[in-house]
């Protein structure tokens, strides 16, 4: 069974070029009756009538003198569109190859070759598709690759035809795209956790190899250090035009939906991300960007309310869709056979596939903030760990790639504990090995001249972390402390987290009005309740899926391109998943400040470019699943 065809219609296309242009020995003419029924027999594929095709073209085979073999090559291709591979054979018997000319003989190699794979003989498929000095035209190369993995595959050799599928990567799109790296992972995953770890340590930092290779250890459920996300140069840069100046990489959709649950569990968390998406629209108006007209659908938080709200929005007209939120409806949206029209998720799948190539992932990860917590230790000399977590999920992922990130980076974890009574914790900290050692003092503040190079990782919510914190003053262990962003309510409570100062932790640089050219977050909350405490970070996250949209071509295209956005610096993966970079900020008299002051940049664009109009205002919310327009 074939794993990969081409569409049917560039497929007929093909066969249509090679009928009515192949090439025919021209210093034999041919009659007008021959050329009509030639004519007649492409005409027959073209309608997808494969087997008359064939026919027809082995009729004129027997009629012809000196083309026979030109004509036994197109029944041959005609049987195979039919899908009936091994009625071709005999007339590939029959074929001689010295009388065909110009890329024939390379045809008639694939043609044997898929035969072959059909007869369960990797190695003549292999060979014939292995060929170093035959040049190939661009329209057959596909083709080449796909059945020379295939054969790779075939005899056994999973890392051959995986490198193959991925070298075919960028010339495909779609559906073929989405199954050829479905393809391309599940070789990958063949050939095994050692062998995939002992590749990849042998690999530089720009082996296109290495993405892919941590792609599958991780769905094999192997923590993954990720690539160090490259910022080189902000989308949205002034560029002179024509009598106006116009911003790099501003491309707005026609006409965009937003899917959201708005019934159910996640309603409350869908009312932040749509009034900051809304937010965002709208600010973009008051810049004098164009902006689109914008539905919004209640996908009720299931695979199946997502999927209809989906195929509602394509039907009405949308674009781009922004959504769903849950990891099973992004999921289920996913699994689709086809998207025909592009979307941003909310999330990520909950089954570890990659995103169609019509597909972005945008998501607030727990794993991000690990991963950059080890970073930011490590930068600042710190290279031994403890690591203390609640037993929520997201505590346990971030500690998982807190974990990885500190073993890529010379790094190494002393003792971990998962806390679940935070009342009395000294028996975690004994788990943990963590040392008491003697108090410089009564301030926490990190101090990057101590002799140390220790520090202590913990994720975990805040009352967790106001209760842990002084238990470990008790203990006499004074050692630096990095969190993520959980520990953090959102909001300032100088009585309640005052015995946090010193803790470190990363978090989304809206919630501290550090990102130029924003809506001002103390504003914002003042009006809005959806905008505050724990509700802030959807808001900045939803400001952010509104920012993406007319950039998400541009950062896909680009890499080392990036939004400076309101839940982070933001950049686009070669696999359509956009990844966060976020600002770090410290507890001092139990107020949370950034450490950085800003993200102020040198040439950091406003999110959006000038418009000769200026947009209508937005509504902002559905009703009775109905969807609503803004715009």
């Amino acid at each position: 069974m074939r794993l990969m065809r081409l569409s049917r219609a560039a497929a007929i296309g093909l066969l249509l070029v090679f009928a009515l242009t192949g090439c025919i020995p021209t210093n034999v003419q041919r009659s007008p009756a021959e050329i009509a029924a030639a004519r007649s027999a492409a005409a027959l594929a073209q309608q997808g009538r494969y087997e008359q095709s064939a026919q027809a073209y082995l009729a004129l085979a027997a009629q012809s003198t000196g083309r026979q073999d030109h004509y036994r090559l197109l029944a041959a291709e005609a049987w195979r569109q039919e899908g009936q591979i091994e009625h071709a054979a005999a007339t590939l018997a029959q074929i001689r190859s010295r009388r065909l000319s110009g890329d024939e003989p390379l045809r008639l190699d694939l043609l044997q070759a898929e035969l072959a794979l059909s007869r369960q003989d990797p190695a003549t498929a292999l060979r014939l598709t292995s060929q170093p000095s035959t040049t190939v035209p661009p329209s057959l190369l596909l083709r080449l690759d796909e059945l020379r993995a295939r054969a790779m595959a075939a005899s056994g050799d999973n890392w051959g035809a995986a490198r193959t599928r991925i070298q075919m990567d960028s010339q495909l799109s779609g559906f073929d795209q989405s199954q050829n790296r479905r393809q391309a992972l599940g070789l990958l995953r063949k050939v095994g956790i050692a062998s995939l770890k002992q590749r990849a340590a042998a690999m530089t930092p720009d082996d296109r190899m290495l993405s892919w290779v941590d792609e599958a250890l991780s769905q094999l459920g192997v923590a993954v250090a990720r690539p160090q996300i490259t910022l080189q140069q902000p989308v949205g840069t002034l560029m002179p035009g024509p009598g106006a100046n116009v911003r790099e990489g501003y491309e707005a959709p026609a006409q965009v939906a937003l899917l959201l649950p708005g019934d159910g569990n996640y309603a409350a968390a869908s009312t932040s991300i749509r009034e900051g998406f809304f937010a965002a629209y709208i600010n973009a108006g008051q810049n004098h960007a164009p902006r689109p007209p914008v539905r919004v659908y209640n996908s009720h938080g299931t695979p199946d309310g997502a999927v209809k709200a989906y195929q509602q929005a394509v039907e009405d007209g949308a674009k781009l869709v922004v959504g769903p939120l849950t990891r099973s409806e992004v999921a289920a949206v996913f699994g689709q056979a086809q998207l025909p029209v592009p979307v941003l998720a909310l999330n990520h799948p909950d089954n570890r596939q990659l995103p169609a190539s019509d597909a972005s992932e945008f998501g607030l990860l727990p794993e991000t903030e690990g991963a950059q917590a080890a970073d930011h230790m490590v930068e600042r000399g710190l290279r031994h760990a403890y690591v203390l977590i609640s037993g929520d999920d997201f505590a346990q992922r971030a500690a998982s790639a807190f974990k990885a990130e500190l073993a890529a980076r010379g790094g190494q974890l002393d003792g971990m504990a998962i806390l679940t009574n935070f009342t009395s914790v000294l028996g975690g900290l004994k788990t943990a090995g963590i040392p008491m050692i003697a108090s410089t003092g009564t301030d926490t503040t990190p101090d990057t001249t101590n002799a140390t190079d220790t520090g202590i990782f913990i994720s975990m919510r805040p009352n967790q972390a106001r209760m842990l914190l002084p238990q470990m003053q008790v203990a006499n262990i004074h050692l630096p402390i990095f969190a993520t962003s959980h520990v953090f309510t959102g909001s300032d409570n100088a009585t309640a987290d005052r015995d946090l100062d010193g803790v470190e932790f990363c978090d989304a640089p809206w919630l501290f009005n550090a990102q130029p050219g924003l809506p001002n977050h103390d504003d914002i909350a003042a009006r809005l309740p959806a905008a505050r405490d724990g509700g802030a970070r959807l808001f900045a996250f939803g400001m952010d899926a509104w920012n993406l949209v007319p950039y998400l071509d541009w950062l896909r295209e680009h890499p080392g391109s990036y939004l400076p956005g309101a839940s982070g610096q933001l950049a686009a993966d070669q696999f359509g998943r956009v990844r966060r970079v976020l600002i770090w900020a410290r507890f001092q008299d139990g107020l949370a400040r950034p450490l950085g002051g800003s993200l102020q940049m040198d040439d950091v664009p406003s999110s959006a470019p000038p418009a000769t109009t200026e947009p209508a205002p937005a509504g902002s919310s559905s009703t009775g699943g109905n969807p609503s327009t803004a715009g």
